[in-house]
């Protein structure tokens, strides 16, 4: 009879051992707090607006070379240099100049196609090069360079940042915890206490709750204090996301470590797990930029909604009802993973 007595006891002290046993642990507030707020200082700094770095060229030292060097060095953002032909091939091979231009009848264009960089500096070389032969735009134009925030990658990344973190806390901070619980042989002496599985696994949920909002004021502040990272969309909203997201992530934790019995075989899984969302998700660039035929598997991870839900909040000003469908796949990843768990988990 003792199992039937009301959840709100035994689960408030559960959830309470369970922010004890986290807030005790450096490691886990190194990870959780500290480590997104120094990767977000650091990629801002990185990728902070700045005047775009010259693109270093080499011009094969043949005949006509100099004319070439010197209708490329009248061109913004080209640096060229003349230099012998071998001397240009290798530090074209070792990442040291965007391209080699090799004088002659015809000018030819040497390129790493697969580099930015390198297509960027076959425009601009081509366009430097055929103005100085003489020839004229139609057409006037002008460059308008968007650098207000909100357009910038650092805005970009944070929200990118908020859902990693949120799964990375949620999967690593339950799933880590509850092996340790059961290599301490801990659990066989919870099974004699009057508490359910429920309970037990429900305490690890709720848990997450209260780091949560700490762990969003602290990354979503810096950003705002440091880069001036706006959230244009509503903080309550942007805060109920943020619940969804941290309560599917620990349900995903609780599913991942239901059945492991040791770190290291919890470390692979949680790995397994996680990876393919760090790739594909969108963290720290489009997802977009993957085939379309990999699409349907990217928008059925869980971070992938996350995450655009986080930033269409924080960067377009979005209703909640905009991201309903988000939320409920979410949330469903978080409900069956939850309930997934319940029925694997066994006390030792």
């Amino acid at each position: 009879m003792a199992r039937t007595r009301g959840a709100g006891g035994p689960l408030l002290e559960l959830t309470r051992a369970r922010w004890l046993e986290f807030a005790r642990e450096p490691e886990a507030i190194f990870w959780v707090f500290v480590f997104p707020v120094l990767l977000a200082g650091g990629l801002g700094l990185a990728f902070r607006n700045r005047p775009a770095e010259s693109l270093k060229i080499g011009v094969a030292d043949r005949v006509g070379a100099e004319a070439i060097a010197a209708a490329l060095e009248g061109a913004p953002g080209l640096a060229p240099d003349v230099l012998g032909e071998g001397e240009a091939l290798e530090a074209l091979r070792t990442g040291k100049l965007a391209l080699v231009v090799i004088p002659g009848d015809s000018t030819t264009y040497l390129f790493d196609p697969t580099r930015n960089d390198g297509r960027l500096a076959r425009l601009k070389v081509d366009d430097a090069i055929q103005r100085a032969a003489g020839r004229t735009d139609p057409k006037l134009v002008r460059d308008h360079q968007l650098d207000q925030p909100g357009s910038r990658y650092i805005d970009f990344l944070i929200p990118g940042l908020l859902g990693m973190n949120l799964m990375g806390s949620g999967m690593w901070g339950i799933g880590f915890n509850l092996v340790q619980t059961r290599r301490r042989k801990l659990l066989k002496r919870y099974l004699a206490t009057p508490m359910r599985k429920s309970h037990f696994l429900a305490s690890f949920v709720l848990s997450r709750l209260l780091f949560m909002v700490l762990e969003v004021a602290a990354l979503v502040g810096f950003g705002w204090l440091v880069f001036g990272v706006q959230v244009r969309g509503s903080m309550i909203n942007l805060l109920i996301v943020s619940v969804i997201g941290a309560l599917a992530f620990a349900g995903l934790g609780l599913l991942t470590a239901s059945r492991a019995q040791t770190i290291e075989g919890i470390s692979g899984l949680m790995n397994f797990v996680m990876m393919p969302m760090w790739i594909f998700s969108g963290v720290f660039f489009s997802y977009t930029n993957f085939p379309e035929s990999m699409q349907p598997f990217i928008q059925a991870l869980p971070l992938t909604p996350l995450n655009d839900a986080l930033r269409s909040i924080m960067l377009d000003g979005a209703p909640l009802g905009e991201n309903l469908a988000r939320l409920a796949a979410i949330g469903a990843w978080g409900g069956l993973s939850f309930l997934a768990a319940l029925k694997l988990f066994r006390w030792s």
